[in-house]
């Protein structure tokens, strides 16, 4: 959840590091800080937005080539300075920060106290500083190898030390880091977002791998110290990606940029002519596809909503038994996996923390692995059997959009491909497909109608609680709905299959608590009409998402929101876009940060 880079070569060591650092905001943070080597070793920390910490290290305008900086999410102390990172030992010479917590931190504190070394912070890394010390004779990445062996949980880290100006040691176990390899320089983060202005060679850690950088080269040993041999891979992502264009946040850019994004998750996937899907990436394992009569699919937060579409998807498309479960209680529970069962993993930063433990319990189960994430390299992806990328492109706002949005379409494709492989015939499957394939220029027409909803948004934003319902495939989307204007506009809001109202919600019905009611003309309509009326029978206020041209929901709902008419299992990627676009102006008009909203992260690589 928080963010590191490192920096060695010729350029001014802060700039790129602050920059960097800002390429990291969407990932959520509290705190930030950066330790350069020169003369005197240079260290500044501040609490909030890098603003303040870039202010406070352009006044000071340290000198030096090599450092390393971070922001902070708490998870060990509160948001102060002295709990910022980096951390130094005792000496002030070696800094360190990292992602991911220590365990066993209290013990190894203990112990190092005992030993004489003084802590000035409330945080489980700057043990790891004090450890890491205690360790060193001399070489910097034997004593960081020595310390790591040590220390139980998980960690993402870099380390700079006075005495070694030549050289920035990272490693990694569950949290990640990238190496980019430019021109006599190089560079660690925690997120290939603050590399690619810089540089499109990157190398992956993988868990347990140490990596050590110079300028224009690197190596990685295992904390065994094995060597490891591996090559850099090329960044598909550019600078421009992250540019913020015309538009005044990035998630209204994301959202506008929807359409593309499902082009792009469409693109090279469909075969018309077989009336089927055809994902590269699952290839190698068409045959346990075939003999899959499970699937459980994993996931958290928006894409685990994703994983609901996929549960209707799956079973209207398929003979596959299903089932979506949250990754952060899957791996707790007692798994009596049958045979042939399939396990898909969905993260857009293919770095959820949660997931990731998820689909390694079901590894060690012997269940087939799969993979549904937007970024390449990520450990999901490399710790799957098979897998596809949403091709959905950097997505900096911390709500996600179009990154859901491509998850729904790589779902759609997937469940057409395993059921055109039994009874789904060409029909059924290229009718899906003919409507994949309009569904981005059915997307442009309702982004049209982004100035209308702002209007809404006037109308309903002072509201303090909002209810969201559908039914069937409409029911993931309600509670995505909820959870966009949760998440930006900090509106309590509940998502609840239509179905469900009458059994308890509907006590909170008045006329301060308006519904969002999701009602295309689809196999659900005339149930989700009459959940309508019990509302409005109770002078709640009903916005409804219905289909073009629908006219018979007259006096029952005080406002609509059209969408163009599709086969019913595509509506969702239709139905979501109001959704976020009614979220975003409601958190534009409550003056809320709407792409760093308080209090979360973009990647949750902590559990």
């Amino acid at each position: 959840m928080c963010g590191i880079v490192g920096y060695i070569g010729h350029q001014t060591a802060r700039e790129v590091l602050i920059e960097g650092l800002k390429r990291l905001e969407y990932r959520g943070y509290d705190s930030s800080g950066i330790a350069i080597l020169n003369h005197e070793p240079y260290l500044a920390r501040a609490v909030g937005k890098v603003a303040i910490l870039e202010q406070l290290v352009w006044a000071e305008k340290p000198e030096g080539v090599v450092g390393i900086a971070h922001t902070r999410w708490a998870t060990h102390g509160k948001p102060t300075e002295l709990n910022a990172h980096p951390h130094r030992d005792c000496t002030g010479q070696l800094f360190l920060v990292h992602n991911g917590i220590i365990e066993n931190y209290a013990a190894l504190k203990e112990r190092l106290r005992e030993q004489g070394h003084t802590f000035s912070s409330e945080t489980d890394t700057e043990t790891l500083a004090h450890l890491i010390e205690a360790g060193y004779q001399g070489n910097l990445e034997a004593a960081v190898r020595k310390a790591l062996q040590q220390v139980q949980g998980t960690f993402g880290i870099a380390v700079i030390h006075a005495r070694h100006p030549d050289e920035i040691v990272v490693a990694r176990r569950g949290s990640p880091i990238v190496l980019g390899i430019g021109k006599d320089e190089a560079f660690a983060a925690s997120d290939v977002s603050a590399l690619a202005q810089h540089t499109d060679q990157v190398v992956y850690l993988e868990d347990n791998e140490v990596g050590r950088i110079e300028r224009g080269k690197f190596s990685i040993t295992t904390l065994e110290n094995r060597s490891v041999t591996r090559g850099t891979t090329a960044l598909e992502i550019g600078p421009e990606a992250a540019d913020r264009g015309k538009f005044p946040h990035y998630m209204l850019k994301e959202i506008f940029e929807q359409p593309e994004a499902v082009e792009n998750a469409l693109r090279g996937r469909v075969n018309h002519s077989e009336g089927v899907a055809k994902l590269g990436g699952l290839e190698s394992v068409l045959d346990g596809l075939q003999k899959a009569r499970h699937l459980i699919i994993i996931s958290c937060g928006t894409s685990y909503y994703a994983g609901l579409f996929a549960r209707y998807v799956f079973e209207a498309l398929t003979d596959l038994t299903v089932e979506t479960e949250l990754a952060s209680e899957f791996r707790y529970r007692k798994l009596n996996l049958r045979q042939n069962t399939v396990v898909l993993a969905i993260s857009q930063s293919g770095e959820t923390a949660d997931t990731l433990a998820a689909l390694r319990e079901a590894r060690r189960k012997g269940a087939l692995v799969l993979g549904l994430v937007n970024v390449v390299g990520s450990s999901i992806a490399r710790e799957t059997h098979a897998g596809v990328y949403s091709h959905a492109g950097i997505e900096v706002g911390v709500a996600s959009t179009k990154s859901f949005t491509s998850q729904l379409t790589i779902l759609t494709l997937m469940a057409l491909l395993i059921g055109r492989s039994r009874d789904l015939s060409y029909e059924e499957g290229n009718t899906i497909l003919r409507g994949l394939e309009m569904i981005p220029d059915q997307m442009r027409e309702i982004l049209k109608q982004s100035d209308p909803i702002n209007e809404l948004a006037h109308k309903y934003s002072q509201a303090e609680h909002f209810l969201y319902i559908g039914r069937k495939y409409q029911y993931p989307i309600a509670l995505e709905g909820a959870l966009k204007l949760k998440e930006i506009a900090y509106i309590h809001a509940e998502g609840y299959a239509a179905g469900e109202m009458k059994h308890g919600p509907i006590a909170l019905i008045d006329p301060a608590f308006p519904t969002m009611a999701l009602a295309p003309e689809d196999g659900s309509y005339e149930k989700v009409t009459s959940n309508i009326q019990e509302i409005r029978a109770r002078e709640g206020r009903v916005i409804a998402v219905t289909s073009h041209g629908n006219d018979k929901l007259g006096n029952l709902v005080d406002d609509v929101i059209e969408i163009p008419h599709t086969h019913e299992i595509l509506a969702p990627l239709l139905t979501v876009l109001p959704l976020q676009l009614f979220a975003y102006h409601c958190a534009v008009l409550r003056g809320c940060d709407v792409d760093k909203p308080r209090n979360l992260a973009k990647s949750v690589t902590v559990e």
